[in-house]
């Protein structure tokens, strides 16, 4: 059967099948968008008194309750100057070396940082040798993205792709996954030097904003765009620790990217499978 899953990812329209989707996941449709969002709670035993606007009834549009936010406190930030925090809800797919150049998704799978940035060879130059981290965000999950450190943003890459599934199975069966799935890279500038928080499509996520873009995917493109920022002066857009810079809606992935010996340790309990939550302790910086 899992062998059948996998199979039908590479026959299905993923594109028009995601872009179907998000329009009805756009749409004010009353009483039916209600019952759908209150089914998706059951379905997903989401924990809905964490939310900003807990009654199902308040969200027009099923992307209004994907992308909900959260009440204040629930998601403390580890205020740690030495710490790193967790940009996601979500759990860790893979953390490590980037060695070689090579990032591990899964037994028997890599991929390149120069493919996952979209062959930009100065980007990827700047994380040689550096450390990475793969965090996958289930249904049930929190969807805005925050940043793990503060930073001042240097560069935004579309890289268009495929919109395979990003679950556990299909990262242990599809070569190369999130560096051949349609992507938005982004990089800071950082007291630790660059961070790349690569924004991964997949199947059904219907859209992937920025707080200073807004949508960048759909439409999808044929084509790598790259959009440079300044780091300076009053046009320069900077985000504390912990500050939203993105939104799924409909869940995906992110993959970090740091430099070399920008980081000491992952945090205490960080390895694979582990369960994340933004805000919380994720690695220490180098001193």
């Amino acid at each position: 059967m899992d062998k059948l899953k996998v199979a039908l990812q590479y026959v299905l329209p993923k594109h028009l099948l995601s872009r179907l989707v998000g329009k009805l996941a756009a749409a004010q449709a009353g009483a039916l968008t209600t019952h759908v969002i209150k089914w998706f709670i059951r379905q997903y035993k989401i924990n809905m008194s964490e939310a900003a606007q807990p009654e199902p009834e308040a969200y027009k549009t099923f992307n209004d309750f994907f992308t909900r936010a959260l009440r204040p406190g629930v998601r403390p930030l580890c205020d740690d100057p030495q710490m790193i925090v967790h940009p996601v809800d979500g759990a860790v797919s893979q953390c490590g070396d980037i060695e070689q150049g090579r990032i591990f998704q899964a037994k028997g799978h890599h991929f390149t940082s120069l493919a996952l940035l979209g062959n930009q060879q100065d980007d990827a130059e700047r994380f040689a040798g550096g450390d990475f981290a793969t965090i996958y965000l289930a249904p049930k999950d929190y969807h805005r993205i925050h940043m793990p450190v503060k930073g001042t943003l240097s560069k935004m890459t579309y890289v268009p792709g495929e919109l395979f599934s990003v679950n556990p199975l299909t990262a242990q069966n599809v070569p190369g996954l999130f560096a051949r799935n349609e992507r938005v890279v982004t990089i800071f500038e950082t007291e630790i030097g660059p961070v790349a928080m690569v924004l991964v499509g997949a199947t059904i996520v219907a859209s992937i904003e920025t707080i200073w873009a807004g949508t960048v995917t759909p439409p999808t493109g044929s084509q790598i765009f790259s959009w440079d920022y300044p780091t300076e002066g009053p046009d320069a857009i900077t985000l504390e620790k912990g500050e939203e810079m993105g939104r799924f809606k409909l869940g995906s992935t992110v993959v970090m990217l740091f430099a070399k010996d920008a980081l000491d340790t992952f945090a205490e309990g960080v390895k694979p499978e582990a369960v994340t939550r933004m805000g919380r302790p994720f690695a220490k910086i180098r001193d």
